[in-house]
């Protein structure tokens, strides 16, 4: 069972099972029109206009974040936070729909602020006659070694990979995947061997199989808030910007000018929120 949000008018959501056949379970008639008509009529003519420009599950855009740490968020939660976008929804770890807030990552009890909601936000400014759905997926500190099928993380005792994957597969029923958003990396950044770059692209190229997409894909370059690793960062990021010369819609954004909270780590709110913006700038790139 998945429960979805519905925005255009003040009433408690409601439930319904996604068929392979369906649109969004809140674009569903059958639950609609109960919903309308427990509200009350005058929601069903905003409804239906919705529902003609909103309808279909293509109109429906799902993106995948995945990664470690610095995807899933560890930027403290402000008001920003808190403020959703009607637009954007994310498939809770219940796997129910609910209004887009920070965290939208599950990983660890200290997920916060990510670069997703400001990637959902832009996405969905871009693109007003579009649903934006967010299936949060990545687990802070995971090594890209067990984002394959069946590795398990010790730490939080998830399988990274396959729990993506079942996420995704069932909301692809109710939507089309139409792009991934990759940070990983500081887990990985001392190992040469294989190069990242060959893991990384067996990566793309498991997921775009195991999904049956095409959606394009982008990295994020890492950061190196001590001298310690600077060096080692960025072979690290040079390793990432080679695959865009051959994987096709690939991509990856800078991390320039990002700052941390304070741990020499991870990114502060400010800084993921400009992150995530400039995954919506490339994604659009090689959207074209």
């Amino acid at each position: 069972m998945i429960r979805s949000p519905y925005k255009w008018c003040q009433a408690p959501v409601w439930s319904c099972k996604i068929e392979a056949h369906a649109a969004p379970c809140f674009y569903g008639f059958p639950p609609l029109f109960r919903a309308l008509f427990r509200n009350g009529s005058h929601c069903f003519g905003r409804a239906l206009d919705v529902f003609r420009s909103r309808g279909s599950r293509f109109s429906f855009h799902l993106y995948l974040p995945v990664g470690q740490s610095n995807m899933a968020g560890r930027g403290v939660v402000d008001g920003e936070s808190k403020q959703p976008d009607p637009s954007v929804t994310v498939l809770a770890k219940s796997l129910e729909w609910k209004p887009a807030t920070d965290p939208l990552h599950f990983d660890k009890p200290v997920a916060g602020v990510g670069p997703s909601l400001a990637f959902g936000k832009a996405m969905a400014a871009a693109a007003p006659d579009i649903r934006v759905g967010l299936v949060p997926c990545a687990v802070g500190g995971t090594s890209i070694k067990v984002w394959v099928p069946g590795a398990e993380d010790q730490a939080t005792h998830t399988h990274p990979y396959s729990d993506m994957l079942a996420r995704v597969l069932e909301v692809q029923k109710a939507g089309v995947l139409k792009g991934i958003i990759w940070h990983q990396g500081e887990s990985d950044r001392a190992s040469a061997t294989p190069p990242y770059r060959t893991l990384l692209a067996d990566l793309v190229g498991r997921i775009r199989t195991d999904l049956q997409t095409d959606a394009p894909f982008v990295a994020g370059e890492i950061s190196s808030f001590d001298p310690a690793n600077a060096e080692v960062t960025s072979r690290f990021n040079r390793e990432v910007h080679l695959l865009e010369s051959t994987l096709k819609k690939y991509g990856c954004v800078s991390s320039e000018g990002l700052n941390h909270k304070g741990d020499k780590l991870h990114y502060d709110a400010l800084s993921v929120r400009i992150l995530g913006k400039r995954y919506v700038g490339k994604l659009s790139e090689l959207e074209k």
